[in-house]
């Protein structure tokens, strides 16, 4: 096997749902809509259900709940209130 060199690693890139820049997965923050329609952060990004990826940046979580980016790319009606604060306090403490 001489002469093949080593690939390198696949690094998986997803898109941020409020400013459309792509990063690799790992940089963005994955939300995830749940069995029970519910929305969490996924800081595994491993979890079940429907995804949906944003940067660390302040702007981007206040642009994606001011626009409903969140419930349009995770297919809900709305975001249950407490969904929806718990994810404007995960903004406030980003940069």
């Amino acid at each position: 096997m001489s002469g093949m060199g080593l690939q390198p690693k696949h690094i998986p890139q997803r898109t941020c749902i409020a400013c459309r820049q792509g990063d690799a997965k790992r940089e963005l923050v994955r939300l995830v809509r749940v069995a029970d329609g519910r929305v969490e952060i996924d800081p595994t990004g491993k979890r079940n259900g429907r995804g949906a990826y944003l940067c660390r940046s302040r702007n981007c979580w206040e642009v994606a709940l001011k626009r409903c980016s969140i419930e349009r790319a995770l297919r809900l009606d709305m975001l249950h209130p407490a969904d929806r604060e718990h994810l404007e306090q995960f903004a406030s403490r980003l940069a």
